[in-house]
């Protein structure tokens, strides 16, 4: 979370981005969450609240008071980039436009249908790991697996060929990062948005039995969707449904070899993965840039006074790890309870897609441990290079052996 400097009088917060561990959030955030909301500046030059506390950070998610609209003239930006139009679909909306674009997706990620695919995912990961096991190590597993998994999965779901993967994956990556250019991420959003309007095109022309090809002969053609509207969904669906999951993978790998103890825990009784998957979610939140808001009209969040037309940064990493909801928050425990992690947001806006990163987390994770019982990783962790300048935060490469 690239916020700067803290303009509320209270102890400075350091940069977010200089993490002094690479498992942790930075230190900074266990000061702040002593006390209520604090005023910070952003790279763009605004200030806005920061919310760091597990409670005040629920609370503004689940507030219609607190606007998603980008297009709000007080909304934080981060950076001084230009706003995008329909950069983001619905995540950047309020209702009833917010509303009427989720419904028309929940058929597609119902839990019902997410176990359905569950074989195909087995099928997927089981073909990727044949080829890993043919290689000779080390290998990078970000580039082997981490990353072409969820790609694979989400190409299919939507129904994008998956050989133009190397494309929106740098797109993917300008349009996300945090010190590219503004132009440069310009250029990659059009890129990408033209890209997807010519598919939803071909989509149109000759509906396909993918979730492109149903929403266009579901909605599209009878004009309760348009193509512009079409291509933002694809679009924040291909990013989301590859970038969040193929990171959180890569860094739930790196984070079990680092904690051999929980390693060993899981590999002796595989029935934990699911309760596993959700301490690593919660304990790597890997959404790092927090969560953006602006007050529709004052409202009060943990004993602060926010006016209307007032930014908010709701700061996952730090809620995650909020010492007054979890107990022992910094340590990494995969029999911990359910505490209802916020590493999916919270809310209407919600993650639509969090099911889904579920099963390919679970049975990435259970696969790659079992066949591999001897997987460790094969350079020293200061030679890691870890996304820091990214919004998804994760690691860009995870050379491993067996």
């Amino acid at each position: 979370m690239d916020i700067l400097v803290d303009v509320s009088g209270r102890s400075p917060l350091p940069p977010p981005t200089r993490r002094s561990d690479p498992f942790h959030p930075p230190e900074g955030f266990a000061a702040l969450r002593q006390g209520p909301p604090v005023r910070v500046r952003l790279p763009s030059g605004r200030d806005a609240w920061l919310v760091s506390r597990y409670a005040d950070a629920r609370a503004v998610l689940a507030d219609p008071r607190f606007s998603a609209d980008d297009s709000h003239p007080e909304f934080p930006r981060r950076s001084a980039r230009p706003a995008t139009s329909g950069g983001l679909s619905f995540l950047r909306m309020d209702d009833p436009d917010h509303g009427r674009l989720r419904r028309m997706l929940t058929s597609e990620f119902t839990v019902r249908r997410i176990t359905a695919m569950r074989p195909g995912i087995l099928r997927v990961v089981t073909g990727l790991l044949d080829e890993l096991e043919r290689g000779s190590p080390p290998v990078d597993l970000v580039e082997r697996f981490a990353l072409p998994l969820p790609s694979l999965v989400i190409c299919r779901l939507l129904g994008v060929p998956y050989e133009d993967h190397a494309f929106f994956q740098s797109r993917s990556m300008t349009i996300l990062s945090t010190s590219v250019a503004p132009e440069r991420a310009a250029a990659g959003f059009a890129e990408l948005a033209a890209y997807l309007d010519r598919l939803v095109a071909a989509r149109e022309r000759e509906p396909t039995d993918d979730l492109l090809g149903r929403l266009a002969a579901r909605h599209v053609a009878t004009g309760a969707l348009g193509r512009a509207e079409l291509v933002a969904i694809a679009r924040l669906l291909l990013i989301a449904g590859h970038e969040t999951t193929a990171n959180m993978l890569a860094l739930s790998v790196l984070t079990l070899l680092r904690h051999p103890a929980q390693l060993a825990a899981l590999r002796a009784d595989p029935s934990l993965i699911r309760p596993a998957v959700e301490e690593l979610l919660r304990f790597l939140s890997v959404v790092q840039n927090g969560v953006f808001r602006v007050t529709r009209e004052p409202v009060e969040v943990g004993g602060a006074r926010l006016e209307a037309g007032e930014g908010v940064v709701v700061a996952l990493p730090s809620a995650n790890r909020d010492a007054g909801h979890y107990r022992d928050p910094d340590t990494l425990d995969i029999r911990r309870p359910n505490g209802h992690h916020l590493a999916f947001g919270h809310g209407a806006h919600q993650c639509l897609g969090q099911t889904l990163a579920r099963v390919e987390l679970e049975i990435a994770l259970t696969e790659l441990l079992a066949r591999f019982p001897a997987l460790d990783l094969a350079a020293p962790l200061e030679d890691l290079r870890f996304r820091d300048d990214i919004t998804v935060y994760g690691v860009y490469a995870l050379p491993v052996r067996w």
